[in-house]
């Protein structure tokens, strides 16, 4: 591997390895080299990952990939056993990292590492090396993860859906009063509190690390980030939203399974009114069930709203149920089509991504509810697909059907506030990631930080 000559920091960067953690751990390396020559990062990927981000993703010349082998099988990287996912991730990716270390020159100044991954802390420690958590949720989650035992302490963990459900409670640090639904140890599948458990295994990591990194702004959750900068005594920074957006634009931009897409779907948004589309995409990690995923089509057939969907692996089976208002494709840019002004409503499973104009909510599992409740209650900036806490329910088709009419009315006064507040937020995040704003200042003290500890 070719070197930069002069390296101020060399910078480890290890994602969990999933879509959307890789592509937000990418895009901070992206921004943090572009502007910053003397560092050099270093991008850790199984083979398998590398393979399907293909040679030809642009990447400034300080930013190089290698490997680590493929310690999970394929079936379960593409299957639905998340739980038995991320437990052979937690067991089978430490030695291979370890291994690498030794023969990576030069030797790494900072590891910035997926919290998830807790094991790196150990490696970190044992070398000596600087480490930084990468913690790709919201603030608010963390903290909720933080303070679990407050959950248990009330009684309040696991939680009876039928019974408490909808009980709201206000003794989480940085949090305002909140469905215990909407907690992710809350689930009422033992999966998704398995896989949360193992999340909240990260956190206790982190008094051990040297940074924390926030994919968010302050102005966004400014208690939540406040309680944790009490609470913990390593440097918090706010990094501002990991994505390939505003002024970087193009430069950071990540392509994963491109190849073979088609970009009509731009030509066909470039022919629409303005605010007319709702954009679908439920996320490529985790899926809602089937039977749900018919409803919406046939909800959409039935209320004729203009829509963009993206369905991975079954977009043709769903065009054939949605009719002929829009177009399902398997894949799309994203944050292309967001910023398009056809564009008038998202419909979201609540990763912690994108904001755009109004946003239709629907959690799968893990932090998705407590994002909702953000982006409904905290924000009012969407609406709700499902009111109640009952898991398992089908919202359908004419609930489905309705609701898209009222929320794709543009000339309604509750779809024109909600609007107005969302471009409000826009500008918040806008702010916070311009010179001088709060993300900005967050990011270059971070590399203030690192490579003066690299001298």
């Amino acid at each position: 591997m070719e070197v930069t000559p002069i390296v101020a920091c060399h910078l480890l960067a290890m994602p969990y390895p999933a879509r959307g953690h890789i592509n937000s751990l990418l895009n901070f390396c992206k921004l943090l080299v572009i502007n910053n020559t003397h560092i050099l990062v270093t991008f850790v990927l199984t083979e398998e990952w590398l393979h399907f981000i293909g040679s030809d993703n642009p990447a400034p010349a300080n930013l190089r990939f290698t490997t680590i082998s493929n310690v999970i099988p394929s079936e379960l990287v593409r299957g639905a056993d998340q739980v038995t996912f991320m437990e052979a991730i937690m067991t089978n990716m430490e030695a291979p990292f370890e291994q690498l270390l030794d023969r990576l020159e030069p030797p790494p100044t900072i590891i910035v590492h997926d919290s998830l991954l807790f094991w790196v802390v150990g490696v970190g420690n044992r070398r000596n090396v600087t480490l930084a958590l990468f913690w790709t949720m919201s603030a608010s989650i963390f903290s909720v993860l933080h303070h679990h035992h407050l959950l248990e302490q009330n009684s309040h963990y696991p939680v009876n859906f039928s019974e408490n459900g909808d009980k709201r409670v206000d003794y989480i640090p940085g949090i305002p009063p909140s469905r215990l639904a909407d907690f992710p140890l809350n689930d009422e599948s033992l999966r998704t509190r398995r896989l949360m458990e193992l999340a909240r295994e990260g956190i206790t990591w982190t008094p051990k690390a040297q940074y924390l990194l926030f994919a968010s702004v302050y102005e966004l959750e400014p208690q939540a980030i406040d309680v944790l900068k009490a609470d913990l005594s390593l440097p918090i920074y706010t990094i501002g939203p990991t994505i390939p957006c505003f002024d970087a634009g193009e430069k950071t931009k990540l392509n994963i399974d491109t190849t073979t897409a088609s970009h009509s779907y731009l030509q066909w948004l470039d022919n629409q009114p303005k605010n007319s589309v709702l954009y679908i995409s439920q996320g490529s990690h985790f899926s809602v069930a089937k039977g749900q995923v018919d409803e919406i089509a046939s909800g959409l057939r039935e209320c004729g709203v203009r829509f963009l969907w993206i369905a991975r692996r079954e977009a043709s089976r769903l065009k054939e149920i949605c009719g002929e208002k829009g177009l399902v494709v398997e894949w799309c840019e994203q944050l292309k089509v967001l910023r398009h002004p056809a564009i008038g409503g998202f419909w979201t499973h609540c990763g912690w991504n994108s904001i755009k104009e109004g946003i239709l909510t629907l959690p799968i599992m893990m932090d998705q509810g407590l994002d909702s409740a953000m982006i409904v209650e905290w924000w009012k900036v969407g609406w709700r697909v499902k009111d109640d806490v009952q898991a398992n329910r089908v919202v359908k088709k004419d609930e489905v059907a309705g609701l898209l009419k009222k929320f794709i009315d543009m000339e309604s006064y509750e779809g024109r506030e909600m609007r107005k507040r969302a471009k409000e937020l826009q500008h918040t995040f806008r702010r916070a990631i311009a010179d001088g704003g709060s993300g900005q200042n967050d990011f270059n003290a971070f590399v203030r930080d690192i490579t003066n500890t690299a001298k």
